[in-house]
């Protein structure tokens, strides 16, 4: 079950992606419900410049591998297309109203786009996270590993990817592989922007932090 999330909206509408057909699968909730899967992200969550991005953004595609995999799950859609870490931060708590289940955290390419001050990076993720942590002690975390861009230099890419793993760590939280492995760079997997992937480019987004992603969806209980 898929919905986007956009800002002014109420609880959104589930669908059902066009591909998914069969019978439902058994719950994978508490009390015998779905798992709400709220992703938190940029344009690439959002599925910028996808024809259907209902169906072939990358969450939409975890959606299908859960399914597949046995584990009922709503996914909800809450990506942004341009946002920073900064910009995340300040929508949290609107976007944490919908009380799901877990919750997937992709922030900070726009901050490497625009070579942004790693610690301000760091400062926002840690807010956000820690957020999370004291205010939704019940919803699960996992946080997706980002690079910065090549071109920015060895000091700016290392300490951005620290980042990511020093946040999650300090926290508990579960942390995603590289959104992108095999995909960034790839020109047949990326649209004629050369940042933002194809239909093909986000089934392996999917597939890079499903394995991941599994271990927490069938964590019993929360946190």
């Amino acid at each position: 079950m898929v919905a986007t999330l956009a800002p002014g909206s109420d609880r959104p509408e589930l669908l059902r992606p066009a591909e998914s057909e069969g019978s439902p699968p058994e719950p994978a909730g508490a009390d015998g419900q779905s798992l709400r899967i709220v992703f938190l992200g940029t344009s690439l969550t959002e599925g910028l410049g996808l024809e259907r991005p209902t169906v072939e953004a990358w969450p939409a595609r975890i959606g299908e591998l859960a399914e597949s995999a046995g584990l009922a799950v709503e996914i909800v859609n809450a990506g942004l297309g341009g946002e920073t870490s900064a910009g995340l931060l300040r929508r949290l708590d609107w976007v944490m109203q919908g009380s799901p289940d877990i919750v997937v955290v992709e922030t900070g390419a726009n901050d490497g786009l625009r070579g942004l001050p790693v610690a301000q990076l760091e400062e926002n993720l840690g807010e956000i996270l820690g957020r999370l942590r004291t205010g939704h002690p019940d919803v699960r975390v996992a946080v997706v590993q980002m690079e910065a861009p090549p071109n920015m230099g060895v000091d700016y890419t290392d300490a951005f990817r620290t980042v990511y793993r020093r946040a999650a760590a300090e926290r508990g939280f579960l942390l995603l592989p590289f959104l992108l492995e095999s995909v960034a760079g790839q020109a047949e997997l990326n649209q004629a922007d050369g940042i933002h992937p194809t239909a093909e480019g986000h089934w392996i987004m999917a597939r890079n932090v499903w394995p991941t992603l599994e271990e927490l969806l069938r964590r019993p209980g929360a946190g």
